[in-house]
């Protein structure tokens, strides 16, 4: 089974690295990371790259891809190579999937009109733009097309798309295996529970971030 991630600059390191963590530790899976160019692409923080092997101009034939989100997503919008790499790429995938803003450049590729899809919970209505249908679920599949909700959401993704790829009991021994069993410190993580003034605040941290991309 073949799963490429394509990066561009500016792209969310664990909406990338979950799931290939995930993913890369099943046998018979190989994960290759894509981008414009072979070599490395940093990530929004602009201090971590990954190294990309693979490059936009080579035939895609992957059974599976994952597009990745991050503050690099706006100016991804108007990346061409990215958008008709991820529009041939989906020609031929079983499963075509995307975390956090990944999934607003399926919508540019022209891949979300009609389908239900998510994304951050501060941007889902934005999706109506691309003709889907926003759902403010943690993963939500419509058909061959995956999308998951904000950044950790995408390791929730992969674990059921390695199940769909392979399994019940090799996603549930992977899941073990990188222990997988969150119990964060605090009740805080979603914004249909969290006070409106933490989330403005949440929401205007994220902004920012993407407005210094």
């Amino acid at each position: 089974m073949r799963v490429a991630i394509p990066l561009y600059p500016g792209f969310t390191a664990l909406d990338a690295v979950g799931p290939y963590t995930v993913l890369a530790a099943a046998p018979g899976v190989a994960v290759t990371f894509v981008a414009a160019e072979p070599g490395p692409v940093r990530d929004e923080q602009g201090t971590l790259a990954l190294t990309a092997t693979a490059s936009f101009d080579e035939p895609p034939g992957y059974d599976v891809i994952v597009v990745p989100g991050g503050t690099g997503t706006v100016p991804a919008l108007s990346d061409r190579r990215l958008l008709d790499w991820i529009a041939r790429a989906d020609a031929t995938t079983r499963w075509t999937t995307s975390v956090c803003s990944g999934s607003f450049l399926l919508g540019a590729a022209g891949l979300l009109r009609g389908r239900r899809a998510t994304t951050h919970w501060g941007f889902t209505g934005q999706l109506a733009a691309f003709g889907a249908v926003p759902v403010e679920e943690r993963v939500v599949v419509d058909g061959k097309i995956v999308t998951a909700a904000g950044v950790s959401a995408g390791v929730d993704m992969a674990l059921w798309l390695l199940a769909e790829m392979t399994d019940e009991e090799t996603a549930k021994t992977v899941q073990l295996a990188i222990e997988y069993d969150p119990a964060p410190p605090y009740e805080a993580g979603s914004a249909k529970t969290a006070p409106r003034e933490r989330a403005e605040r949440a929401l205007s941290w994220v902004l920012r971030q993407t407005a210094a991309a």
